[in-house]
């Protein structure tokens, strides 16, 4: 997925904001899903929350930079997936982050990811 730097996410040096980062790779996870037709949310009233980010910053990104976001399955559990997504600026790596998403009922709590769920995660993440 392609992403612009807007005004709105820099400081007042031009430098993306830290936190952008994150909101870039959200856009991203779902940009996924829409692609294939589907949305993030899930039909049942559950979905997959941040359980856990470990974020790397290795190079900023500038106002009007044309960044790349791209999404790699590292691994699956019953309960949770891990996604490590990278933000790239041409073919230099800007910032890499490591996410835990943990799949919960509509009380928040969590639960086993159905088979046919881990089969459409399977498909969105994998080249």
């Amino acid at each position: 997925m392609n992403i612009r730097v807007y005004y709105e996410d820099t400081d007042t040096g031009g430098i993306v904001y830290h936190s952008n980062y994150l909101n870039f790779c959200e856009r991203a996870r779902s940009e996924r899903f829409f692609e294939k037709g589907l949305s993030p949310d899930l039909e049942d009233g559950g979905g997959f929350v941040v359980k856990k980010v470990i974020a790397d910053y290795s190079r900023p990104a500038k106002l009007g930079d044309l960044l790349s976001v791209k999404n790699h399955l590292k691994s699956m559990k019953a309960a949770s997936f891990i996604l490590t997504q990278s933000v790239y600026k041409d073919d230099v790596k800007l910032f890499e982050a490591e996410i835990v998403l943990a799949h919960v009922n509509k009380e928040g709590n969590p639960q086993k990811i159905p088979a046919d769920l881990k089969e459409m995660i399977l498909s969105l993440f994998t080249c």
